[in-house]
C-alpha cells in the first residue's frame, strides 16, 4: 500500500469503528443510574467480581485462541476455512472443560446459588462471539464488524432493562443480559455471515492448529496477568474493605472505561494497519512515530478532560449513595492513560508475532501490582489500589518502550511524554486533595495539557486530507 494511503486508511477505519462503537458503548454510560439504583452497592460489587472472574476463564478455556485466529487470517489469503474451523474446534474442547469447572465454582460459597453456571456461560458466549468477530475484523470486513458491535450493545441494555426492571432479577440480570447479548449475536454472525460454511471436519488442521496454538499459548498467562493487574484489587478491597467500597471503586472504574473504549476503537483498527502496512523499516519507523504521538497526545488530553469533570460525571451517572466514588477517578484515569499506551507497544509485538514478550513485561506488572496492592489498601484503601495499579502500568510501559526498540525502532517522543505525564498527575493531586483554588490550578493544567497536544493532532489530520487529495 502506497505511503499517503496508510494514515488514511487507518484513519478511516477509526472512524467507522467509531461510529460503530462509541455511539452503542455509550449508551451503557447512561444505564449508571439504572445499575446504581438497582444494584446497592455491594450487589454491584459482587456482579463486577463474578463479570471479573469470567473475564479470567476467557483466555485460558479458549487458549487465546481468537487472538490467534484473528492474527493468522491477517496473514493468509488462502487457507482461512483451515484457521477458522481450527479455532472453533480448540473452543469447543475449551467449553467441554469448562463444565466440571462450573460444578466446582458453585461450591464456592461466594458464588453459591447457581453463579458457577453463570460464570461459565458468559465465557462459552464470550469466546465464540469473539472468535466470529476477529474472523470478520481480520477479513477486512470492518463496518461488519462495527454494526455487529452496535447490535451487541442493543441487546445488552435491552436485556438489562428487561431483568432489572421488569424482573427485578439483581445481580443475576446484570450479567445474564451480557451473556444472552454475546450469544445472540456469536450465532448471528456465524449463520448471517456464512461462516458456518466454512467450518468442517475435513478442514481442520493439525498443522494450523500447533502454529496457532504456539501463538495464542503464551497470550493466556499474559491475559491471566493484565486480569491481575486490572482485578486483584478488586478481590483485595473487598477483603479488606468490604463489598460496599469494592462497589464505589468499580463504578468509579466506569468512567476511566470510556477512556479504555475510546482507545480501544483505535487500536483494532492500528493493528490491521500495522500488520498489513508495514513497508520497509524506515517506513515502518516512521508510520509507528507517528501514529504513536498522535495517539498520546488524544489519550493525555481524554484523561485530563475527564479528570476536570469526574464530580460532575458522578453526579450526573450515579446515584447519590454512589457519589463518592469520584474520589478514585483521577488516579485510575492516569492508569488508564498509561494502560492504553502499554496496549500501543504491544502491538509492536503482535507485528513481529513475539507473544511471549508480552508475557514477561505482563508478568512483571502483574507482581508490582499485588506487591503493592497488599502495601498501600491497608493503608489508603481503594485509592491505595488506585496508586498501585497507575504504577503497575507505568512501570511495564517503560519497560515496554525499551525492549520494543529491538523490533521497530520508532520515535518516542520522550520529552512531550515526560512533560504530559507530569501535568497529568499533578492534576489528579490537586483534585483528590483540593488544595485551596485547586479548581484553577487545574484549569490551567487542562490548558496547558490541550495546548502541547493539539497541535500534533491537527497536523496530522490535515497531512492525512492533503493526502487524501
Amino acid at each position: 500500500m502506497a505511503v499517503q494511503n496508510k494514515y488514511k486508511t487507518l484513519l478511516s477505519n477509526t472512524a467507522i469503528l467509531g461510529i460503530g462503537t462509541f455511539g452503542s458503548k455509550l449508551l451503557v454510560y447512561f444505564l449508571m443510574p439504572l445499575y446504581t439504583a438497582c444494584l446497592s452497592s455491594d450487589q454491584f460489587g459482587r456482579a463486577d467480581l463474578i463479570a471479573q472472574t469470567a473475564n479470567l476463564l476467557i483466555p485460558i478455556l479458549s487458549i487465546s485462541i481468537g487472538d490467534a485466529v484473528f492474527r493468522f487470517t491477517l496473514d493468509r489469503a488462502k487457507n482461512r476455512a483451515a484457521i477458522l474451523t481450527t479455532g472453533f474446534f480448540i473452543l469447543g474442547a475449551g467449553a467441554l472443560v469448562g463444565l466440571p469447572l462450573g460444578a466446582l465454582l458453585n461450591c464456592i460459597p461466594y458464588f453459591a446459588g447457581g453463579y458457577g453456571w453463570l460464570i461459565i456461560a458468559y465465557t462459552v458466549a464470550s469466546n465464540f462471539h469473539t472468535l466470529c468477530a476477529n474472523y470478520l475484523r481480520a477479513s477486512g470486513r470492518t463496518k461488519l464488524f462495527a454494526l455487529q458491535g452496535i447490535f451487541t450493545t442493543a441487546f445488552t441494555v435491552g436485556l438489562n432493562l428487561i431483568f432489572l426492571l421488569g424482573l427485578d432479577m439483581t445481580v443475576t440480570g446484570y450479567v445474564l443480559s451480557v451473556v444472552l447479548a454475546d450469544m445472540i449475536v456469536g450465532v448471528a454472525l456465524f449463520f448471517g455471515c456464512g461462516l458456518w460454511k466454512q467450518v468442517s471436519v475435513s478442514a481442520f488442521s493439525p498443522e494450523f492448529a500447533k502454529k496457532m496454538l504456539r501463538y495464542s499459548a503464551p497470550l493466556i498467562p499474559t491475559t491471566i496477568f493484565w486480569w491481575i493487574t486490572n482485578v486483584s484489587d478488586r478481590y483485595m478491597i473487598a477483603w479488606f474493605c468490604g463489598d460496599d467500597v469494592n462497589g464505589l471503586y468499580a463504578a468509579a472504574f466506569k468512567i476511566p472505561t470510556l477512556l479504555i473504549l475510546v482507545s480501544g476503537i483505535f487500536i483494532e483498527a492500528w493493528h490491521f494497519s500495522a500488520v498489513t502496512d508495514r513497508g520497509d523499516a524506515r517506513q515502518q519507523s516512521r508510520f509507528f512515530s507517528t501514529v504513536f504521538d498522535s495517539f498520546q497526545a488524544v489519550m493525555f488530553m481524554a484523561g485530563a478532560g475527564l479528570t476536570a469533570f469526574a464530580k460532575v460525571c458522578a453526579i450526573l451517572l450515579f446515584d447519590d449513595s454512589y457519589y463518592t466514588a469520584w474520589q478514585y477517578m483521577p488516579v485510575l484515569l492516569l492508569a488508564t492513560v498509561f494502560s492504553s499506551l502499554v496496549t500501543f507497544m504491544g502491538s509492536v509485538y503482535l507485528v513481529e508475532k513475539k507473544s511471549l514478550n508480552s508475557f514477561y513485561t505482563s508478568l512483571i506488572g502483574a507482581l508490582v501490582n499485588i506487591v503493592l496492592n497488599l502495601i498501600l489498601i491497608p493503608i489508603w484503601g481503594a485509592q491505595g489500589a488506585a496508586i498501585a495499579t497507575f504504577t503497575c502500568y507505568l512501570v511495564v510501559f517503560i519497560i515496554r518502550a525499551v525492549n520494543t526498540q529491538r523490533y521497530i525502532r520508532f520515535n518516542l517522543h520522550l520529552r512531550k511524554l515526560a512533560v504530559n505525564t507530569v501535568l497529568t498527575a499533578v492534576q489528579c493531586v490537586l483534585m483528590v486533595a483540593e488544595p485551596p483554588v485547586w479548581w484553577l490550578w487545574q484549569g490551567l493544567i487542562v490548558v496547558a495539557v490541550f495546548a502541547i497536544n493539539a497541535k500534533p493532532i491537527l497536523r496530522g489530520i490535515m497531512q492525512v486530507l492533503r493526502r487524501g487529495k
